[in-house]
């Protein structure tokens, strides 16, 4: 099948902040029970124990950078993201910036011995703010696409953005193969890639299509469908809140096609910053292998995406 079209992919993207947004609120009152119960533990759909989260790892454990020279760095890494995406970038109840990637940025700061400031801008400006010399970095999502590698390098990934099933507690079947969903009706939001990923790997399956996330999931609810298919991240987050009423939980996968689902996160640069690049790199190896990384997914993903 051909890759999807750019006009997919857009919709795609614009769906996706469009539930973020809406996610806000609900996120913010949950958050607090992160630390406890939930954080150790996701729904599962079976209906058995809760599956431990499993936190993604994107790092080779035997590769061993060189530490960057500090004083060919900037003494003040200057971080630019979006204030809107939550759990990764938004404003917090008191003003402030708060979010998964405003705690890494800090945290990349802090292994290589910079001062840190984050600022927030329009998501549209932020690639302009790194390319003018306005940030050193910004860290919210860019998407690495011909059009913005004119103007960026970007880390290694950092975060994937993989796609689930969601089924009924007790109700759903035991794994997400073509095979096993084949005889099931999935819903998923129309005309996404979630939908291409489904027609081209699971076109047995009696898809329906809706005009949002949120009616796929109301239909869930109510046993109009089977499973749901879609974007893992804003998942867990309904998963994880009240809307979901304890319904649901994940069910096979993760899938992780970056030809659907993209590349995932990446810290952006200015083109041709291959020290501070290279820098960046070598802190998220250090996050990772300190357990930093794993705290931070821990706190702002209690359930998890993967």
């Amino acid at each position: 099948m051909d890759n999807p079209s750019p006009i997919r992919v857009s919709r795609r993207a614009a769906a996706r902040r469009a539930a973020f947004l809406a996610l806000a609120a609900a996120f913010l009152a949950v958050l607090p029970l992160a630390p406890g119960g939930g954080a150790n533990a996701q729904p599962a759909a079976g209906g058995g124990a809760a599956a431990p989260v499993k936190v993604p790892n994107f790092w080779n454990v035997e590769r061993r950078m060189e530490r960057p020279d500090a004083a060919r760095l900037p003494k003040t890494l200057r971080f630019v993201t979006s204030d809107d995406y939550p759990p990764f970038n938004f404003t917090g109840a008191g003003g402030a910036l708060v979010g998964f990637n405003v705690d890494l940025a800090r945290a990349i700061c802090n292994e290589l011995d910079a001062s840190c400031t984050i600022a927030a801008e329009p998501f549209d400006q932020l690639v302009a703010a790194v390319d003018q010399g306005r940030a050193d970095a910004a860290i919210a999502g860019v998407a690495a696409t011909p059009s913005t590698r004119a103007s960026l390098d970007f880390s290694e990934r950092y975060l994937g953005t993989p796609a689930r099933f969601v089924g009924r507690s007790g109700a759903g079947p035991a794994d997400a193969t073509p095979e096993l969903v084949a005889a099931k009706r999935v819903g998923v939001v129309g005309r996404t890639a979630h939908e291409a990923f489904l027609r081209s790997f699971f076109n047995e399956a009696a898809i329906r299509t809706y005009a949002d996330l949120k009616g796929a999931q109301e239909a869930l609810r109510k046993g109009e469908v089977d499973l749901v298919f879609g974007d893992g991240i804003t998942l867990a987050i309904w998963l994880n809140g009240t809307d979901s009423g304890g319904c649901c939980g994940f069910i096979g996968g993760p899938f992780t096609e970056s030809r659907f689902f993209g590349d995932g996160f990446a810290v952006a640069v200015r083109a041709g910053n291959d020290g501070l690049r290279h820098a960046v790199d070598y802190a998220l190896q250090r996050i990772w292998e300190k357990g930093i990384y794993t705290t931070l997914y821990l706190r702002w993903f209690p359930v998890s995406f993967y």
